[in-house]
């Protein structure tokens, strides 16, 4: 008497396995394109700015600090020059931008 008609009914046919997962591939491929893929080429931009950074380049570091690159370590450092005379070390990760580039020295 309180049993409501939905639960008389029959479940009929199982979904099959494709059909139940393709809505979550295709979320998984929305996701890859609209936030994986995108991140992921930044990140190799930055890498690849890091690695080309070199003496005499006016850069921008995560605190907000901007000076020019006196001297690049090999262990990850960078030495900036952010006032006359006044030298900090900063983590080559930190820097976020290169506002000038210098131009390679001639031969």
């Amino acid at each position: 008497m309180f049993v409501s008609p939905a639960y008389a009914q029959s479940a009929g046919d199982a979904p099959s396995l494709i059909s139940t997962l393709i809505p979550f591939i295709l979320i998984f491929a929305i996701m890859w394109f609209l936030l994986i893929r995108p991140q992921q080429k930044k990140m190799k931009e930055h890498r690849a700015m890091v690695e080309a950074l070199r003496r005499g380049d006016q850069v921008v570091t995560a605190g907000g600090m901007i000076g020019k690159v006196t001297k690049v370590k090999e262990d990850g450092e960078v030495e900036v020059e952010i006032a006359d005379g006044v030298k900090v070390r900063v983590v080559k990760q930190t820097i976020t931008a290169v506002t000038s580039k210098t131009e390679p020295a001639k031969e």
